[in-house]
């Protein structure tokens, strides 16, 4: 359990989407949660590791899906934000890096969290939407915020979006999946830590949702639709993993 939370894995996950149009062809996306920088295991250095692992794997799309600082846990070391910036400012993709802020970035300073990243070209969406161009064609990205701790306003988030556009949906808290309209081909979401430990026969035992377990890890598809909830980097109020490894989830999306 203390060893685990110092790994670092790439897991590569398929999540096929029936709605997905196939003039977007497949799309590989790098999804990043819950760093914690400062926690224990994951210092500045091991931050700028995991940009270069990143970088690497050479996704076509790059999201950051919140909590980026610490607060409270055992044996850390707080971070302010713009260092912790200026690591992911080295993150590279064709269709840009984007950003969400979870629960932690708001407790700390939402509004200095948003400068230190859009200062070195991280574009945060915060109840926002923008378009990128794959293959001649626009898909929409929206952020909504943490609906722990702000209003979550998604008819303003997907408000600029084309009622008929394919649309995916970046956030932090996978509670929010449960709100989104249909028209969101895919839900990506942190938050969970997937549990931090999963037992054997008892399983996770603490997973911050309402849900439960229903949204703790993955890929998840119900009722036509779908959400990936990554199990993140950094760890929350005690620095144990176990069976949940910290995780650069790069995903294939397409048909």
């Amino acid at each position: 359990m203390g060893v685990e939370p110092g790994w670092v894995v790439t897991r590569e996950a398929s999540v096929p989407i029936a709605r997905w149009p196939d003039d977007l062809g497949p799309l590989r996306i790098a999804a990043l949660a819950d760093l914690h920088t400062g926690a224990p295991h994951i210092t500045l250095e091991k931050v700028r590791a995991i940009v270069a692992s990143v970088n690497a794997a050479q996704p076509d799309l790059i999201v950051l899906l919140g909590d980026y600082v610490i607060h409270g846990v055992v044996g850390g070391r707080f971070v302010e934000i713009e260092p912790i910036a200026a690591a992911l400012g080295d993150l590279r993709a064709p269709l840009g890096v984007f950003a969400v802020l979870g629960n932690h970035d708001w407790w700390y300073d939402g509004a200095r969290t948003i400068r230190a990243l859009e200062t070195v070209g991280i574009r945060v969406l915060e109840d926002a939407a923008t378009a990128v161009t794959v293959r001649g064609r626009s898909l929409w990205l929206a952020g909504v915020g943490d609906v722990r701790t702000r209003h979550a306003a998604v008819a303003r988030a997907l408000a600029a979006v084309p009622d008929r556009a394919p649309l995916i949906v970046i956030t932090h808290n996978p509670d929010l999946f449960a709100r989104l309209p249909d028209r969101v081909l895919l839900t990506l979401a942190g938050h969970t830590h997937g549990g931090q430990v999963n037992l054997p026969v008892l399983g996770r035992l603490i997973v911050p949702s309402r849900f439960g377990e229903r949204y703790a890890i993955g890929h998840v598809h119900e009722d036509g639709r779908d959400l990936f909830v990554s199990p993140g980097i950094g760890t929350s109020i005690v620095p144990v993993r176990f069976r949940v490894p910290p995780e650069i989830s790069l995903l294939t999306v397409g048909r």
